[in-house]
């Protein structure tokens, strides 16, 4: 059984936290501080979200990336190898091209994770409109994915769906995904829209 983390308790791993309590899916949360600190406001949110340490977090199968850009290094170097690992970045930066190298800012996250799978997902959404059920009206709020690892999307488009969500992946991160990425200072035509995709 696939196992999950989301690394980060801001306001969008706390939204993600939500997502993954409402379906009762079972989430290790980690944070920059002891679990100590606030494992009492991740049992608040659900019995299946549970405050953890970096270490025990990064042990998952897939890990959901939701700190501040500039910490996904320091989260990076908590493994030797990320060989096997699925990746989900749902971090935004408005950093400048060139301190990205030129490449989109998942590639240059990528780079961070050797070995690991890394898909872009839930950074388009608002945390207060993540935090939100997904199913709304007769349909499903929509989470845009892309990744240069075709394997990747399809088992992260899988967790879209059992959170409630309409996956629609957007192919590579210098493609389609270049729409949910910030480019140059600007954001991505499709950060922060908040599409419905009906039900059939």
């Amino acid at each position: 059984m696939m196992s999950y983390a989301i690394i980060g308790f801001g306001k969008i791993g706390q939204a993600l936290a939500h997502a993954f309590a409402r379906q009762n899916i079972d989430v290790t949360v980690a944070s920059r501080r002891p679990p100590e600190a606030w494992a009492s406001l991740a049992r608040a949110i659900g019995p299946s979200v549970v405050a953890a340490s970096l270490r025990d977090a990064v042990e998952a199968d897939t890990i959901i990336l939701a700190v501040p850009f500039d910490e996904h290094r320091a989260v990076a170097k908590a493994l030797p190898s990320w060989n096997g690992k699925t990746v989900i970045d749902a971090m935004n930066t408005l950093v400048p091209l060139e301190a990205l190298d030129g490449l989109p800012s998942s590639a240059f996250v990528a780079q961070a994770f050797p070995g690991a799978k890394v898909v872009k997902a839930f950074n388009h959404l608002i945390a207060a409109t993540l935090a939100t059920d997904p199913v709304v009206a007769g349909g499903h709020r929509v989470v845009f994915l892309s990744s240069d690892d075709e394997d990747a999307t399809a088992p992260v488009a899988a967790l879209a769906k059992q959170l409630g969500f309409a996956p629609v992946a957007l192919g590579k991160f210098n493609e389609g995904g270049a729409l949910v990425h910030a480019s140059g200072g600007v954001w991505g035509k499709l950060i922060f829209k908040d599409v419905f995709k009906k039900e059939p």
